[in-house]
């Protein structure tokens, strides 16, 4: 029996190749060959393709993911370990609520005895303004005698009006250059050039205003007592270092007119005393003897004593009082003499207050040099007597009060926070597991700041909130790939060790993106924001540990517990390297 063959070619068909299945005569031109080695250079590279890949590295991975996972409590430990660490340092943090302005002006506070007048405080700030113009960073100072200047600067507030023994100079330096050098530089030659003043030379704050970095409030019944009490607590806060000058407001002392008056010799002349006084005051202060027409302004004409007699204590000796029958030197009357009188007595919710406060180096911190007062204290003791009490003011009240009203809406937002967690997640204890996050991602930020030695102020405990809510989404990136997978779902230790690597590769991804946007903050030159980067950035690593390592341990702790729902607690069994 004879079977067709379609491919089996007939005589004189030899030269004719097939086509579709017909045989014909051919008209395409021939293949190209292509070099097998030419195709395997025009592929991209596998790293633009498949990403980096060490497969060294995976394999270790890998094994000590399954460690982990079949060894739970060794992968809370591990991920645990850097914020216990972080909560254990964090007492060990200086703090500072607010770093100084990197603006390039500063503000010089120029005050003299209570008793100089105006004119000789014009002519010793003039001296001042001569020595701060040949500093050639200086581009510009601007004073005003008598008073402070109207606000130039949100937390610089007026606070003194005619008074005549103070000043207040603005200096604007020259661009991009920062003013605490130079702001030291020049408190110590004013100091050494006016050692009869208090100078005062401050670089601008940021934060709320208050009057002193250091201030303490002394509260008591009696003004004398609250003096030397005062005084002693200035002595000790003077010895720390970094204390430039102190200041009391019971300290400073009018001088004051007294006269020690003989009663007999004035029942003689027929005066009594309040007659004696009317009589001082008419010769002193003056008595309006009528008046003048100034445009349509009514002005009184005062009548008194010229100045040089008025601030001459012999010229007011021999200064004669009218008596009944004739004038009466007032020498002959009684003894005067020059007596220290309060300049001011301050009270605070209605107790009397004595106000000892101290200036600091420009670029200390005022929480350490507060520590330093506190056991400068202790050593010296200093105690208080009984009905006196005291409160701490400046920077650190305006710390505290700051840190109260940023931390008052906290538990209100952790509540929602968690209740958000229980009504996605479907469960306490997977709620639970990432408020456990949320609680070491700020351990991790203290551990950062730590590490880098920044001190803890508002922008690192911003940096810390913020670190919080990164450290949670990398953590339930996790826990959906867990709770995704069926296998993984029910604790089996093989699934959940291939989601925890699959999810590897995006976490760490999200982790190295984030600290390269933080990164140029650290180049901050006045430290406004490094806190908050480190805070951030330096966290990002150990959230990394617990989206990676805690959330799959403490998931399988949880299987196995019983705390949600899993498979078949055989199938928890750990999978062998």
């Amino acid at each position: 029996m004879r079977t067709h063959n379609p491919h089996r070619r007939g005589p004189g068909e030899a030269g004719r190749p097939l086509v579709g299945g017909v045989w014909g005569e051919s008209t395409l031109p021939p293949r190209p060959q292509v070099p097998s080695q030419n195709l395997s250079t025009a592929t991209p590279p596998q790293l633009l393709t498949r990403g980096f890949n060490h497969p060294q590295l995976s394999v270790l991975y890998r094994r000590f993911l399954n460690l982990l996972i079949s060894r739970p409590w060794l992968g809370v430990a591990l991920a645990l370990a850097i914020p216990i660490v972080g909560f254990a340092r964090a007492g060990t943090l200086s703090q500072q609520f607010f770093p100084p302005s990197d603006r390039n002006q500063f503000h010089i506070d120029f005050e003299l005895p209570v008793q100089a007048s105006l004119t000789e405080t014009e002519r010793q700030v003039q001296d001042v303004r001569n020595l701060i113009v040949q500093q050639p960073e200086i581009e510009k100072v601007t004073w005003l005698v008598g008073e402070t200047f109207p606000t130039f600067y949100y937390n610089v507030v007026a606070q003194k009006e005619s008074v005549s023994n103070f000043a207040r100079g603005l200096v604007q330096l020259q661009p991009n250059l920062l003013p605490q050098p130079i702001v030291r530089r020049l408190q110590l030659q004013l100091d050494r050039q006016f050692p009869q003043a208090q100078v005062l030379v401050r670089q601008l704050e940021q934060g709320p205003p208050f009057e002193s970095p250091l201030e303490l409030r002394l509260y008591g019944p009696d003004l004398d007592r609250l003096r030397q009490l005062g005084n002693e607590l200035r002595g000790v806060m003077a010895q720390v270092p970094q204390v430039v000058h102190t200041q009391s407001t019971l300290t400073e002392a009018l001088p004051k007119l007294g006269l020690q008056l003989d009663e007999t010799s004035a029942r003689i002349a027929g005066l009594d005393r309040a007659a004696i006084a009317r009589q001082l005051d008419a010769n002193l202060e003056g008595a309006v003897g009528g008046s003048i027409l100034e445009s349509t302004e009514e002005l009184p004409v005062r009548v008194r004593l010229k100045q040089g007699d008025r601030g001459n204590l012999n010229s007011l000796n021999s200064i004669e009082l009218l008596s009944q029958e004739e004038a009466i030197p007032l020498d002959a009357l009684g003894r005067v003499e020059l007596l220290p009188d309060i300049a001011e007595i301050d009270r605070r919710d209605g107790l009397r207050v004595n106000i000892v406060r101290g200036y600091l180096e420009a670029g200390v911190l005022p929480a350490d040099a507060l520590a330093q007062f506190e056991q400068a204290w202790q050593a010296s003791g200093v105690t208080l007597p009984q009905g006196y009490s005291f409160e701490y003011g400046g920077e650190a009240e305006a710390r505290g009060t700051a840190e109260g009203n940023l931390f008052s809406t906290v538990g209100i937002l952790a509540v929602l926070m968690l209740a958000t967690l229980v009504l996605s997640l479907g469960s306490f204890a997977l709620a639970g597991s990432i408020a456990a996050i949320a609680i070491a991602a700020v351990g991790l930020a203290l551990a950062a700041l730590r590490l880098f030695n920044y001190p803890l102020g508002f922008m690192a405990i911003l940096g810390a909130l913020g670190l919080v809510g990164l450290a949670i989404n990398d953590s339930i990136v996790v826990l959906a790939a867990l709770r995704s997978d069926p296998e993984a779902r029910r604790g089996d230790p093989k699934a959940m060790q291939r989601v925890v690597d699959r999810s590897t590769r995006h976490v760490l991804t999200t982790t190295l993106t984030t600290m390269a946007g933080f990164t140029p903050l650290l180049f901050d030159r006045a430290g406004f924001w490094p806190p908050l980067a480190v805070a951030i950035a330096g966290g990002l690593g150990g959230a990394t540990l617990l989206a990676l390592f805690f959330v799959p341990s403490l998931y399988s702790l949880a299987i196995r517990a019983g705390w949600i729902a899993g498979g078949d607690r055989a199938e928890l069994e750990a999978v062998p390297d």
